[in-house]
């Protein structure tokens, strides 16, 4: 009889392609994991891995019970889904994560009122970027993660995952108060072609948005700060260091010493939720977004 936690620990060598991966993906010690992979060769009979430098790789017959892993887990995940379903109560815990605005703006009162309704239910999140949210989440580390894309610039979104729309989030341009274009009813981002941006960090998908965008204009942009959070951005602004593109979700209040003004074009992100498909029918999941949603409404 194959042991699922074993099983699981090879499917997150798989897929993490290191020991110490794994080891964290799975919050255990790399000796752990170690340990765990050694019972289960001996448990087959069969070398699960080779060395490969400093590191290791998969064998043959690694890689082929890596790929039955993966299907069992999903598997179990799937039937644990149609037990809770069946049961129909929303307890257990449940590990969601967002982005640093959508963390913001979103979940004190989503929640909230997840726990007021279910007090059976354990929610521990955290904040983490989209592109680690949906990582997390196609692991089997998460349950959901609230993720977004801008109108221009889709974020991909792997098979084997649902999601579900939670708000259009309009943006408009942070000026300095005593900035040349703050009078201005609307604006273009071709007006801004001299100043200095105050932008996210290096990689993260709402800076690589900004510079497609301005690359797209035929802007070369002008970088001078990078800050992840929304109030740093305006904290910068406010100081006259530069302009930023300043989302409603998670921005309230805004400094006396910043206008915002419209884009001409208008400039939207789309803010949804994903979760593995073969835990779609969990009752806190769906509880989960429902919160989610309902909080949105009142935002937009």
């Amino acid at each position: 009889m194959l042991n699922l936690e074993r099983l699981r620990t090879l499917d997150a060598l798989a897929r993490h392609g290191s020991v110490s991966a794994a080891a964290d993906a799975l919050h255990v010690t790399t000796s752990a994991v170690s340990q765990q992979l050694a019972k289960l060769e001996r448990e087959i009979g069969q070398r699960l891995l080779a060395k490969n430098g400093r590191g290791v790789r998969l064998t043959d017959a690694g890689r082929l019970l890596s790929e039955h892993a993966s299907r069992i887990l999903s598997q179990v995940e799937l039937a644990q889904s149609d037990l809770e379903a069946h049961r129909g109560q929303v307890v257990g815990e449940l590990r969601l994560s967002a982005f640093p605005t959508a963390a913001r703006g979103l979940f004190p009162a989503a929640l909230g009122a997840l726990r007021a309704e279910h007090p059976g239910l354990r929610v521990r999140s955290s904040e983490l970027e989209p592109e680690q949210g949906i990582a997390g989440v196609v692991r089997g580390d998460l349950d959901v993660a609230v993720v977004l894309d801008w109108y221009n610039k889709p974020m991909p979104v792997p098979d084997g995952l649902v999601k579900a729309p939670l708000l259009d989030d309009p943006a408009d341009v942070a000026l300095p108060a005593g900035h040349r274009l703050a009078d201005r009813d609307e604006v273009d981002l071709t007006e801004f072609a001299e100043d200095e941006w105050i932008t996210w960090g290096e990689g993260e998908f709402c800076h690589e948005w900004l510079m497609f965008t301005l690359r797209s204009k035929g802007i070369e942009p002008i970088v001078g700060h990078r800050a992840g959070e929304s109030h740093t951005q305006l904290g910068l602004v406010e100081a006259g260091l530069g302009v930023c593109i300043a989302p409603l979700l998670g921005r309230n209040p805004v400094p006396e010493g910043v206008v915002l003004v419209p884009l001409r074009q208008r400039v939207r992100r789309h803010v949804y939720a994903v979760w593995r498909a073969d835990a779609d029918r969990r009752p806190s999941i769906r509880a989960a977004v429902e919160a989610l949603r309902a909080t949105a409404r009142r935002i937009g």
